[in-house]
């Protein structure tokens, strides 16, 4: 008779924390505002205010919106300052950035919120592997949020996890 199989990764204390369970939803939109300038790189303050007041902004409904510019033109800031300000009606969440800086920014702002206190003296897994774009920098950010707490820390998954971090004995 076969030996019968024990999930010892089921009955041990480890706890994982997968940053893909946070993810927000809504869609994200990266706003290249180079078509509201002269040759895509000059800003006419009254033409770019033209461009905002008729510019159909519900369409950004409970969206996330990276605002950059993909010319070398020179933007000053409160052009951005402007778009955000016709933008903060409809969007979750308005940056200036690429659509990995409007990730890190929003997880930033999941992880300084997060409640961590469920891992105190425990191990911990931070989950690798994911199917949405959970930012490097989140990892960093978790990992640093857990060190007070946690007994141990490793990333990957239970098989095959690394480990980085255990709280030395007193």
């Amino acid at each position: 008779m076969a030996e019968e199989i024990i999930n010892r990764v089921a009955i041990s204390k480890l706890k994982v924390i997968d940053l893909e369970d946070y993810y927000p939803k809504g869609d994200r939109i990266l706003f290249d505002i180079k078509d509201w300038l002269l040759e895509g790189l000059v800003l006419r303050e009254k033409e770019f205010r033209a461009h905002v007041s008729a510019h159909d902004w519900s369409q950004y409904q409970d969206t996330y919106v990276a605002l950059h510019c993909s010319t070398d033109a020179i933007v000053p800031d409160w052009a951005y300052m402007l778009i955000s300000i016709a933008l903060q009606p409809f969007s979750k969440v308005a940056i200036i950035g690429s659509l990995g800086d409007l990730e890190s920014i929003l997880y930033a702002d999941i992880i300084s919120k997060l409640d961590v206190s469920e891992f105190e003296d425990f191990p911990v897994i931070i989950k690798g592997c994911s199917h949405k774009p959970v930012p490097s920098n989140a990892l960093v950010l978790l990992s640093q949020k857990l060190k007070p707490l946690a007994k141990s820390i490793m990333f990957g998954e239970a098989c095959s996890s690394v480990p980085l971090y255990k709280k030395p004995k007193n």
